[in-house]
């Protein structure tokens, strides 16, 4: 009879403490790391991985699966990119507390924020739920590839509370802060890992109306933050614009002060936000001398937009020959696309804006003519392009405009090119201020969106381009170690979300674990996909050199295919050290 369930031979170990790598064997047994060394037992199951690096699972704890984690076991794409555990419910929104008035209310926010649509979210929701403990109980009946945990989110609990006098700018009464305090308190003690907010103008519903809590007073988040110390653990989380004048930073720290919990918010180069990201940090680390616990949460590339004909948006938008097509099916559109007579007219038009919203303008200025920041998504693409990759240098030396050269982009691959337009951490053209960042102890990687932004980014593949990028080919500057990059993506996005039963390599421990080919690691090209339900569309992006996945000691991948096992479960609260106690 064998000893293990399965024992993973002769791979190169990156335990996920930042360790040195070693040569040696994992021997896993009731899905639990068993033995890490030289193990003399069999496994029923053996891997050789000899020639690979074998690493904890990823732990990605800014996820916006909500809705496709009520129907979906694969969890796709985080779950193809080494990924065993996601935190979704971030940003404030979410389906729960859901009155069953408001259920298109909140699909609603939810496409406005996230772009996921709201057609997929309509059909595929059951809606077997109302208070937050229910959904935790309807998320714990699907099994899936992924363990998931989650927040509450303040734009579901506001409508709950308020029902009709949610608008912009409402005032919430003492009475009503009250009652949203008290969801709060119940959701984290039925096992919500935290409670989430989002106070930035970018972030509207698909009506155009501000989220809920973009106007809330400190008073209001403090005394959410208190129901949550009541409860006894939880993170506070946040996108913020981080207007000056909202002194954001001041009621945080004392958040975290009063309640012994972390704050944790989105720090990016943003033309949303006033406080350029050099004060943002400086402005935590004065909080965090005086006492406080706040995280800043950074992202490893730029974040924006991946452009397509099918997309979301791309730049001929708003061109009235566009808007003439835009409702065509697709065969149609490709039809006039592709006919000279047509692409002469649209570039000849100016852009119409009369239907976009006033305080986007700037920003789709950028979007539509914002040629020196927009780069072709080729086959070796690679994600820190330099001036001359940009539409206008390739335009210039082709001897075209910048308009006819991306219309050309786009048309490529028959119709499915790709422009690349990184809005936000690219204001100096490079990554390398994110160097110093990803050494800090008061940062975690974070900011994926996995599942979210379905046809605008696809940044759930994260995993993967620090691996790749980071570590392995980054040529404009410093890389990282690669022990250190497994610490940051494994053991320190578990330890905020006190997931203490994860992260690393050890006895004790959960057996979530990738084997992966560090020398054949590449993303690939992205692609549209149409497979949400009603047919709902979303950029999906797969990678080479995931040699297996393992979850809870069930491989759940081989070579980028999924298995069919579905070995994740719910999270409910911190997971504490009695694992690795009683192995010991």
């Amino acid at each position: 009879m064998a000893a293990f369930d399965l024992v993973i031979r002769n791979g190169t170990i990156i335990d996920g403490t930042g360790a040195d790598r070693f040569t040696g064997d994992i021997a896993i047994r009731d899905g639990i790391i068993a033995e890490v060394g030289a193990i003399r037992g069999e496994g029923r199951e053996e891997i050789d991985a000899a020639g690979t690096i074998v690493t904890p699972g990823f732990v990605d704890i800014h996820t916006h699966y909500d809705g496709q984690a009520t129907w979906d076991q694969e969890m796709a794409p985080s779950s193809w990119h080494g990924v065993t555990t996601v935190v979704m419910g971030n940003c404030g929104v979410g389906f729960a507390p859901a009155a069953p008035d408001r259920h298109e209310w909140l699909i609603g926010l939810m496409e406005g924020v996230e772009d996921i649509p709201g057609t997929a979210l309509a059909e595929g929701i059951t809606w077997d739920w109302e208070t937050f403990p229910e959904y935790l109980d309807a998320l714990e009946k699907l099994p899936r590839t992924v363990d998931v945990g989650t927040h509450v989110p303040h734009g579901a609990v506001r409508a709950y509370v308020l029902g009709d006098r949610e608008k912009p700018g409402a005032q919430p009464t003492e009475a009503d802060v009250a009652e949203m305090a008290r969801i709060v308190e119940e959701g984290i003690r039925a096992g919500a890992l935290g409670f989430s907010t989002s106070r930035t103008v970018i972030h509207k519903s698909v009506d155009g109306e501000l989220v809920p809590g973009t106007t809330a007073t400190a008073e209001e988040l403090i005394e959410i933050g208190r129901a949550m110390g009541r409860a006894g653990h939880g993170v506070f989380e946040m996108a913020s614009d981080l207007n000056r004048e909202w002194n954001e930073f001041d009621w945080m720290g004392r958040l975290s002060r009063e309640t012994g919990l972390p704050v944790t918010f989105a720090a990016l180069q943003s033309i949303a936000k006033e406080l350029p990201l050099d004060e943002q940090i400086a402005a935590m680390r004065a909080e965090n001398d005086n006492g406080a616990n706040i995280v800043a949460q950074i992202a490893l590339r730029g974040n924006g937009v991946i452009m397509a004909w099918r997309g979301t948006v791309h730049p001929f938008r708003f061109r009235p020959s566009w808007q003439e097509i835009a409702e065509l099916p697709w065969e149609a559109q490709k039809e006039k696309l592709f006919d000279p007579a047509f692409k002469a007219r649209l570039l000849a038009e100016a852009n119409d804006f009369s239907t976009a919203p006033p305080d986007m303008l700037g920003l789709l200025t950028i979007v539509v003519a914002g040629w020196t920041m927009q780069f072709e998504m080729d086959e070796d693409f690679d994600y820190e392009p330099g001036p001359e990759a940009s539409v206008q240098s390739r335009a210039a030396a082709a001897g075209l405009s910048c308009e006819e050269y991306a219309y050309d982009m786009l048309c490529r691959n028959d119709g499915t090119g790709f422009i690349y337009l990184p809005i936000l951490n690219y204001a100096d053209g490079n990554l390398d201020f994110l160097e110093a960042l990803q050494r800090a102890g008061d940062t975690v990687n974070s900011l994926s969106d996995g599942g979210a932004h379905c046809g605008t980014i696809c940044d759930a593949a994260s995993p993967t381009f620090m691996l790749q990028h980071w570590v392995r080919d980054r040529s404009r500057g410093a890389r990282i170690g690669l022990e250190h990059a497994i610490k940051r993506q494994c053991a320190d996005t578990a330890r905020l979300y006190g997931l203490e039963d994860r992260g690393l390599v050890a006895p004790g421990y959960l057996a979530d674990l990738n084997i992966i080919d560090m020398e054949r690691l590449k993303l690939g090209r992205p692609w549209l996909a149409f497979d949400l339900p009603a047919g709902g569309k979303r950029l999906l992006q797969k990678a080479e050199g995931y040699v297996a996945t393992i979850k809870s000691g069930v491989v759940t991948f081989r070579d980028g295919r999924w298995t069919g096992a579905t070995p994740g479960g719910l999270i409910r609260g911190p997971q504490r050290a009695e694992m690795r106690e009683a192995a010991e």
